[in-house]
Formats: C-alpha cells, structure tokens, sequence
C-alpha cells in the first residue's frame, strides 16, 4: 500500500512538473515573437508614411517634365512554418530623383565642366543645382538643353556657350560625381538661379548687383536668385 501511494505521488509530481514547463515554453515562444510583431507595426508605419511622401513630391514635381524614380526601402517577409513574425529590412538604395534623358544629361555635363572645371566637387554640385533649378523654375525653360543654350535678345545665358569652351571641354571625373550629386537631390545652393565670375563678369555684374539677391560665394563665384 506504501508502495502505492509513493508512485501515486511520483506520477502527480512528474504531471505538474511537465505542466509546469510547457507553460514556461509557451511563454519564451509569445515573448520571442512579441518583438517582431510590434516591429512590423512600425515598419508597417514607416513603409505608409514613406509612400505617401513620395505621392505629394511627385505631385508636386508632375508639371515640370521631371521624371521621378519610386524608392524602394523596407520589406517584410509573411509568416514562417512556425507562425511567428519574420521581419527583414532591406537597406535603402540610393536612388535618382532627377532622370535626364542621354542628351539633356551630356549638356549638364559639359556646362558643368566649361563653367566650374577649376572649382572644387562643391563648386562643380552648385552649378549642376543652378541649371537643375532653373529647369524647376517658371521663369525659364524646363529642359536642361534648352537652359543652357537660351539666349535673350541675342546674348546667351552661358558664357561658355558663346566661347565655345563648352564645345572644347573633356568631362572629368570630379565633374561626373557631382553632377550625379545634383541628380540624386543634393542640393546646396540655397535656390539660386544665377552666378557669375566677377573677376570676369566685367560691367555685367552691376546687373547681378542691382537686380538680384546676392546668396553667398563660393570659389570664383558668386550666386544670386
């Protein structure tokens, strides 16, 4: 009877201990996925709001014949033979926000160089920024070719243009960087649509002085809007 009643005791001690762990299981296994799930809320988030950015900017830049590249950034897998969450993040490419087309882009390149060849990568990214701003701008043409090679009242907007270095010049590497700098949405020209060399500008610089906002000067030279 002794004997009984200690395997008795033995077999509901075994049952609670086994009830015990398996509760303890269940709850490593909840714990471990909660982090998943309530990542995936904020990633779900991040994923709404980047897409309804990218919605307005291309509202915005709809009437200017720019064409915008959609972004792509975080992913998330479904659900694993488990059942738990799986998250991935897929890391952001960088992408262009300007796309020019073969030709358009050639112009930027040689007016870059005839203009700033001598600058540094900063001075070579502001006027890739004026040129792109101008394209955005009401007030001149929306083609890159047609910025560059405007004329008013016979004169042309790039000196280079009408010296013909802009014919002459063999595009650098340095030049190639920033350019693609400007095409992929850096820009530090504080809005400027003009600069000018005053070493060279001579008496048309009394023009940029009387009829714009002087911005700041970097290098040779100094920008306006």
């Amino acid at each position: 009877m002794y004997k009984k009643a200690m395997g008795l005791l033995l077999l509901v001690n075994l049952v609670l201990i086994a009830g015990f762990f398996c509760m303890r299981q269940s709850e490593v296994v909840w714990l471990a996925s909660q982090p998943a799930r309530e990542m995936r809320l904020d990633l779900d988030e991040v994923e709404q709001n980047a897409r309804e950015r990218e919605r307005a900017r291309q509202a915005v830049e709809a009437g200017k014949g720019i064409r915008i590249r959609e972004r792509r950034g975080v992913g998330i897998a479904d659900v694993a033979i488990s059942g738990q969450r799986i998250v991935e993040c897929f890391q952001m490419e960088s992408s262009y926000v300007v796309e020019l087309s073969d030709e358009d882009l050639e112009v930027l390149l040689r007016i870059v160089e005839a203009e700033a060849g001598n600058e540094d990568e900063e001075g070579k990214l502001l006027v890739a920024n004026v040129v792109l701003n101008r394209v955005e701008s009401d007030l001149f043409p929306s083609t890159v070719k047609d910025v560059v090679f405007q004329r008013e009242k016979g004169v042309t907007q790039f000196s280079p243009v009408s010296n013909g270095s802009y014919y002459r010049v063999k595009v650098s590497e340095g030049t190639r960087e920033a350019v693609e700098r400007a095409l992929k949405g850096e820009d530090i020209s504080e809005g400027a649509l003009y600069f000018a060399a005053r070493k060279y500008a001579g008496n048309r610089m009394r023009w940029f002085d009387e009829k714009l906002t002087f911005l700041f000067k970097h290098g040779g030279h100094e920008f306006f809007k």
